[in-house]
């Protein structure tokens, strides 16, 4: 459990900014904490059901490409921070975002050879077959919307070279609504991408979901981030995983300690490295929330031509 090393030529030339400490990464809130993906790189057929309280979430596979993984969730990443930064400069948003695949990899991390743009379409297809049920935002246990993690995405290809030069993905309602809702997104960290394990990821985002900023942090039991994370592993096997992330210490931002409750049951609890004593060698001080500031967040967009030059 640790993080990958960045790609050689680690940079954001994306739509919008040079470098990671341009933009603020964002993520849609509702897709944080709850078992949207898979966690797991081997293909997952078998359905997720989850239903706790009101909030019920069912994930059905397609036969074919099987449930998008949390790492094809990159990708929805991506395009939540695309929309938002687009708002916040005042340019018009659209659930249509037009994008080269070689800026969309190098905002997500990822190494930029052929073997990578393979896979970035398998993804592209994983999620827009990837079928989702829910009543998140449905105001109601009994409602729900149903909808695929995209609608579509379509590919040009240089027809003398074969190479893509340029990709087309539209949102669904449900995402692209939840983004443009006030408190729809939260700023994470852009080492996020680098993190190697599913659990390792999804850990790191239901800590930034609910420890967030709060002194004292947030607490579960290994039973409640089981049943929340849709993993297919007994919950035996999924606790060893997560003693495992927790004796790396690898998640950006947060560290995650554990101890049992009064009755026995495993708690664990997310704190923001902030919060800290300065004195401990988990401590890292807090960023600058608006690192973007020194260029301006309304200054021209720089290009992938800009950037390389």
């Amino acid at each position: 459990m640790s993080k990958r090393l960045p790609p050689r030529g680690d940079h954001q030339p994306d739509l919008f900014a040079a470098n990671f400490a341009d933009i603020p990464i964002r993520d849609q809130r509702d897709t944080m904490e709850r078992p949207f993906f898979s966690l797991a790189k081997k293909p997952r057929f078998a359905p997720i059901e989850y239903n706790v309280g009101d909030v019920w979430v069912e994930v059905s596979a397609n036969p074919k490409f099987g449930i998008a993984t949390i790492w094809d969730a990159d990708i929805l990443i991506w395009a939540s921070t695309q929309i938002t930064e687009a708002l916040d400069r005042g340019v018009p948003a659209s659930r249509v975002i037009r994008f080269h695949p070689h800026h969309l990899l190098k905002s997500i991390r990822r190494p930029t050879g052929g073997e990578h743009y393979l896979r970035l379409r398998a993804a592209l297809d994983r999620l827009t077959h990837t079928a989702v049920r829910t009543n998140i935002r449905s105001e109601g246990k009994k409602k729900g919307a149903s909808f695929h993690w995209l609608e579509s995405w379509t590919e040009l290809t240089n027809e003398k070279t074969g190479d893509p030069s340029g990709m087309t993905l539209t949102l669904p309602d449900w995402l692209y609504d939840g983004i443009l809702m006030k408190g729809g997104v939260l700023t994470i960290h852009e080492d996020y991408f680098l993190l190697t394990g599913g659990i390792e990821r999804w850990l790191y985002r239901v800590a930034r979901k609910h420890a967030g900023q709060q002194d004292m942090g947030w607490q579960f039991t290994m039973r409640q981030l089981h049943e929340k994370s849709g993993s297919a592993s007994r919950l035996s096997d999924f606790a060893i995983d997560v003693r495992k992330v927790i004796e790396a210490d690898s998640l950006p931002e947060y560290t995650c300690m554990l101890h049992k409750n009064d009755e026995g049951d495993e708690v664990i609890h997310f704190l923001k490295r902030s919060f800290l004593a300065v004195s401990d060698p988990r401590f890292e001080g807090t960023r600058f929330p608006r690192r973007r500031i020194a260029r301006g967040i309304t200054s021209k967009a720089l290009r992938f031509s800009e950037v390389a030059e």
